[in-house]
C-alpha cells in the first residue's frame, strides 16, 4: 500500500511495460498504454441527517495499438498478466479490422515529455468518515443559522478523491504522477408559500489544508437563496449582461471548444480559419500556462505523452494558437500543441474592477447567475440558453429576475466583451473573472 493505494507508482509501471512487451511481441509497429487506479469518499448531509456515504475505488488499463495506420483499442479493470495480454490481443484484433488512416500514429519522438517535473498536484485528504459527516454539518447548520427563510435543504456534501495513473508508450515515454481534489458543497431553499428559491455554492481544493470554513460556503449558499426571493420575468429586451465568474468560464470554454481540433477539422465550428485573427477586443489576453504549481489542469505532458509549455493563446483579441492533438494536429496539417485531452490552465487577463466594479460599469442591465439548458449550436455559433439573475439599475441590484432567455451569437458575444472583471473563482482549468457583455437579447414577457 502507498498513500491509500493499492498499487504503488513503481507497479502501475511494470503493468505498462508489461503491455508494451507484449503488444511488440505479438505483431504491433507501436503501441501506447493508460494504467490509472483512483479511490475517495463523498458524504452527504440533509437536515443534519446523514443521507449518504459513499466510497469508490476503481482502476483501468488502456492499450491502443497500431499496426501501420491502423488503430485498435481496448480496455480493462484486470490487472492479471494474463488479462493484460488479452487487452493487448485484443486490441491487435480491432487494428486489423480497422481502415487505414492516415493520421493515426504516435507523436514524433522529439516532442514527448522526458523530465520529471513536481508540480504539488497531490495533497491525499485521509479524513474519517465522522470527521466528514462533521464538516457537512457545520456547513449545512450555517445555511440554516443566516435567516429562519431558508426553510429546507438540498443537502451538504463533503468529498475526498484521489489518483494516480502512469501513461506510455513504445517510443520510450513512460510517465505519471498522482493528484487530488476535494470539494464542500451546499445547495439550500429560500421563502415560504409559493415563492422559493434555492441556490448553492462550492469549494474545490488540491489541498484540503486550503479550505475556506465550511461555514462560510453554506453562509453564502444561503444568503444566494434569499436574494432570489421575489424574482420576477423581464419584459424582452437588448441589454448589456455580466456573466459571473462561474458562469464566465463556461463563456470562455464555449470559445476553446471552437478552437479544438476536433471540431475544427470535422468543419463543426464557427470559428473556422480564426488563426490569426481578430476573434476579442483588443485588450483581451488568454494564456496557458501547464505548469502552475497546484493548479487544477497543471501537467508536465498531455494525454499523447507531448511536453506541455506555456502559451498566448489570445493576445490583442487575436488568436495565436488552437488546441491540438497529434492527431486533429496532423488532419489540419498543423503540428500538435501539447493539448491531447483538453487545455491546460487558462488564465484570462483581469481588468481593475470586482464585480461590484463590473455593475457600476454595466449601469443598467442583466447580471446572470444561472444557466439552464444547452442551448450552444456550435456550427453557426448561436447561443440561446435559459437563464436567472438580477436586474440592475444605475450600478445597483434592483431585483432578482427569472424564467428568462439570453440569446446572442457567440462570435458577436466574444467580439462584445466590454469588460473582465478580477473576481476570479479558481474552480477548474479557466481562471476569469465576470464578463461584461455589450448587448444580448433578454426574452422574457
Amino acid at each position: 500500500m502507498s498513500d491509500g493505494f493499492a498499487h504503488s507508482q513503481s507497479a502501475l509501471r511494470e503493468l505498462a511495460q508489461t503491455a508494451l512487451d507484449h503488444a511488440a511481441a505479438t505483431g504491433a509497429s507501436a503501441c501506447e498504454v493508460d494504467v490509472s487506479e483512483g479511490f475517495g469518499q463523498s458524504v452527504s448531509v440533509r437536515r443534519q441527517e446523514v443521507e449518504t456515504i459513499e466510497y469508490n475505488r476503481d482502476k483501468g488499463l488502456g492499450v491502443t495499438v497500431y499496426i501501420g495506420q491502423r488503430r485498435g483499442h481496448a480496455s480493462s479493470s484486470d490487472f492479471s498478466a494474463a488479462a493484460i495480454r488479452a487487452t493487448v490481443e485484443a486490441a491487435l484484433s480491432i487494428a486489423r479490422f480497422t481502415a487505414e488512416d492516415d493520421c493515426a500514429g504516435l507523436p514524433e519522438a522529439k516532442l514527448l515529455a522526458r523530465r520529471d517535473m513536481d508540480l504539488d498536484l497531490f495533497h491525499p485528504w485521509d479524513i474519517p468518515v465522522e470527521a466528514a459527516i462533521d464538516i457537512a454539518r457545520r456547513c449545512e447548520q450555517a445555511a440554516f443559522d443566516v435567516s429562519p427563510m431558508v426553510r429546507n435543504s438540498e443537502g451538504a456534501t463533503v468529498s475526498a478523491q484521489q489518483s494516480h495513473f502512469v501513461s506510455a508508450n513504445s517510443l520510450g515515454f513512460m510517465g505519471g504522477f498522482a493528484t487530488s481534489r476535494h470539494y464542500v458543497s451546499c445547495s439550500v431553499i429560500a421563502g415560504e408559500g409559493e415563492d422559493m428559491q434555492r441556490d448553492d455554492w462550492y469549494a474545490s481544493r488540491r489541498n484540503a489544508a486550503e479550505f475556506p470554513d465550511p461555514a462560510l460556503i453554506g453562509d453564502y449558499a444561503a444568503r444566494r437563496a434569499l436574494a432570489r426571493l421575489g424574482s420576477r420575468k423581464l419584459k424582452t429586451r437588448k441589454c448589456p449582461v455580466i456573466f459571473e465568474a462561474p458562469l464566465a468560464a463556461g463563456l470562455i470554454g464555449s470559445f476553446v471548444h471552437a478552437i479544438s481540433g476536433g471540431s475544427l477539422y470535422r468543419k463543426t465550428s464557427f470559428l473556422l480559419d480564426s488563426l490569426g485573427k481578430q476573434i476579442f477586443p483588443e485588450f483581451v489576453r488568454i494564456s496557458e500556462r501547464p505548469h502552475i504549481r497546484g493548479g487544477f489542469a497543471s501537467s508536465p505532458f498531455d494525454d499523447d505523452g507531448v511536453a506541455t509549455r506555456d502559451r498566448e493563446v489570445v493576445e490583442q483579441g487575436v488568436v495565436q494558437g488552437y488546441f491540438l492533438s497529434t492527431y486533429s494536429g496532423r488532419k489540419l496539417g498543423l503540428p500538435t500543441t501539447g493539448n491531447a485531452g483538453g487545455s491546460h490552465n487558462l488564465l484570462v487577463q483581469q481588468g481593475r474592477h470586482d464585480l461590484r466594479g463590473l455593475l457600476r460599469e454595466m449601469g443598467s442591465g442583466l447580471l446572470v447567475t444561472e444557466l439552464l439548458g444547452q442551448g450552444v449550436n456550435y456550427v453557426t455559433g448561436d447561443y440561446s440558453r435559459g437563464a436567472a439573475g438580477y436586474w440592475v439599475e444605475n450600478g445597483e441590484i434592483v431585483h432578482p429576475v427569472e424564467e428568462i432567455t439570453i440569446a446572442g451569437n457567440l462570435r458577436d458575444m466574444l467580439r462584445g466583451i466590454v469588460d473582465i472583471g478580477n473576481d476570479i473563482e479558481i474552480r477548474g482549468s479557466k481562471q476569469v473573472g465576470s464578463i461584461l457583455l455589450e448587448r444580448m437579447t433578454v426574452a422574457g414577457n
